[in-house]
Parts: structure tokens; sequence; C-alpha cells
């Protein structure tokens, strides 16, 4: 696991607007279609607007919690990398994995690199999307949060932060595709 002790670069404008502690919230009605976003993919280096999926596949939409290019959410970072480990189960099930962050466009980069990223790595460091799907916030970053829609872009399963289930497994996921 990546360990740093650099917190250069962790307080910055995102930091402060997202320190305030906001809970998860559930806002997003099951079966209802999910917000719409166009996302800068940094491991494909593309834009990547969620609803070209819609009426094609299913789509999990991973929101992580990452500071920065070195530091890393002690609760989220594993699962991070078991999403990333069977990204290509969830592409073998007809699915697209997208997952989201809140660095930068250079920080992402880094972390692509750094992590051997081969699923799709969104750069949204305004955390809107994060706002629109109501993950909540805590200490300078948005609170992670998986999403299952279906192929029509409708929310099927959700899974928001909480302490006692930091986040989804990839079977739990994969398991929710298998029922769609």
């Amino acid at each position: 696991m990546l360990t740093s002790t650099d917190f250069s670069g962790l307080i910055n404008p995102r930091f402060f607007r997202n320190f305030l502690p906001v809970p998860p919230w559930g806002g997003l009605a099951f079966g209802d279609r999910t917000p719409d976003f166009a996302l800068r993919d940094v491991t494909h280096q593309r834009t990547v607007r969620l609803s070209n999926y819609w009426g094609q596949r299913p789509v999990i939409v991973a929101f992580a919690r990452i500071f920065t290019d070195k530091q890393y959410c002690p609760f989220c970072f594993p699962g991070l990398m078991a999403l990333n480990e069977a990204y290509e189960q969830f592409k073998d099930q007809g699915a697209e994995l997208l997952m989201v962050t809140s660095t930068d466009h250079d920080q992402s980069q880094i972390v692509v690199r750094d992590l051997n990223l081969k699923l799709p790595l969104l750069s949204d460091p305004s955390c809107e999307s994060f706002r629109r799907y109501y993950t909540g916030q805590a200490l300078g970053a948005p609170l992670p949060g998986e999403f299952v829609l279906d192929a029509q872009g409708r929310l099927r399963y959700r899974h928001l932060f909480s302490f006692l289930e930091h986040n989804a497994s990839p079977d739990t996921l994969l398991e929710v595709l298998s029922r769609l």
C-alpha cells in the first residue's frame, strides 16, 4: 500500500470547500435516471459523458476519496485497488466501471501512473458530480460511494460510505449486475 507523509498539495480551495462534514444522503430514488455528467478520463485521455452509456450497457459509478496524488483515504484505498483488480470482470459482464475522483487533472495523472489503473479515472476537482450524487464530504474531500445503473441509466443499487462498511466490494457490485 502506498503511504506517505508528504502533505504538499493537500491544503487548497477544494480542501476548504469540502472541510465541513456533510453526511452522505440517499437523495436519488431507486429506479430514477441518475444525473448526467461529462468528465475527463485521465486514464484514457478522453471526455466521458455518462449519458452516452444509456441504452447501451450498465455502468458502475464509483466515487473515490483521494485527497491528493500523495494522500489516499486509508478506508477507501483498499476498495479502489479491489475495483481496479476486478475491472475486467465488470467488462466481462458487459458493464462499464467509472471511477470518479476530486483530484485535479495533474494529480489524477500521477494516481493513474502510480496505481497502474486500468479502469477509467474521471477527474472532477469541482466535486459537482459528488454533490449531485449526495455522497457527502468531510475533512477536505468528498466521501466515496458506489452506484450501479442499469442500461437505461436508472439507479438500481447504491452504497454510501459508513465507518462500518466503507465501500461496496467488487463481489457485491458484480452480484447486483448479474441480477439486472
